[in-house]
C-alpha cells in the first residue's frame, strides 16, 4: 500500500488538476514506467516541473509495464514505484493507468503542458492531439545520456556471475 496522499484515483487527479487550473496554476503532465528510479528520471522530472506550477505523473501499472517491457518487468511493483515517485519534491500528484498509453487519462485531465523525453516525436506522443486541441503545449525534454532502467538492469546482470553465484559490488 502506498503511503502518500500524492497518489490518487483518476477522479481525484481530475479534481486536483481542475482546482489548480482554477487558481491560475499551470499544470504539467508526464508519464512513464519509472521502474528503477535513476538520475535520468530525477533530472527529467525536475526539468518538467520547472515548466509549470504543478507536476502530475501518469504511472504505468504493473500489467501495463509487462505488456510494454516484457515478462520480467517491472522490477519494482506499482505501489513501490508510486511511493518512490511521490517522495520526490517535484512531483505534486500521480495516478496509475492500466492501458498501454495514458491517452484516455490525458484526455480526461487536459493538462496545460504535456511532456515526454526527447526520444519521442511530438506526433507520436499519446494525448498530444487532445492537449494541443485544448490550447495546451506538448514539449520534449533532453534525456540524461547513458541513463536508463534497461541500462541499470544490464549492468546488474553483467556484474552477477552465475558461475560464482554472487554479484560483484562496486
Amino acid at each position: 500500500m502506498v503511503l502518500s496522499n500524492k497518489v490518487s484515483s483518476w477522479d481525484k487527479a481530475l479534481e486536483l488538476v481542475r482546482s489548480w487550473q482554477a487558481e491560475g496554476l499551470k499544470v504539467v503532465f508526464s508519464n512513464g514506467c519509472f521502474d528503477i528510479l535513476h538520475a535520468g528520471h530525477v533530472r527529467y522530472l525536475t526539468e518538467a516541473r520547472k515548466l509549470g506550477d504543478r507536476l502530475i505523473i501518469g504511472l504505468n501499472s504493473d500489467s501495463s509495464v509487462r505488456r510494454l517491457k516484457g515478462p520480467n518487468r517491472p522490477v519494482c511493483s506499482e505501489s513501490d514505484r508510486a511511493e518512490v515517485l511521490a517522495a520526490l519534491q517535484v512531483v505534486d500528484a500521480l495516478t496509475l493507468f492500466d492501458e498501454d498509453t495514458p491517452e484516455a487519462l490525458i484526455e480526461l485531465l487536459l493538462p496545460d503542458i504535456l511532456v515526454k523525453g526527447s526520444d519521442w516525436k511530438i506526433s507520436d506522443i499519446a494525448g498530444a492531439e487532445a492537449v494541443l486541441g485544448h490550447g495546451g503545449q506538448v514539449l520534449t525534454l533532453p534525456l540524461l545520456e547513458g541513463r536508463s532502467t534497461t541500462g541499470v538492469i544490464e549492468k546488474i546482470i553483467r556484474a552477477c556471475s552465475p558461475s560464482e553465484g554472487s554479484c560483484e559490488t562496486h
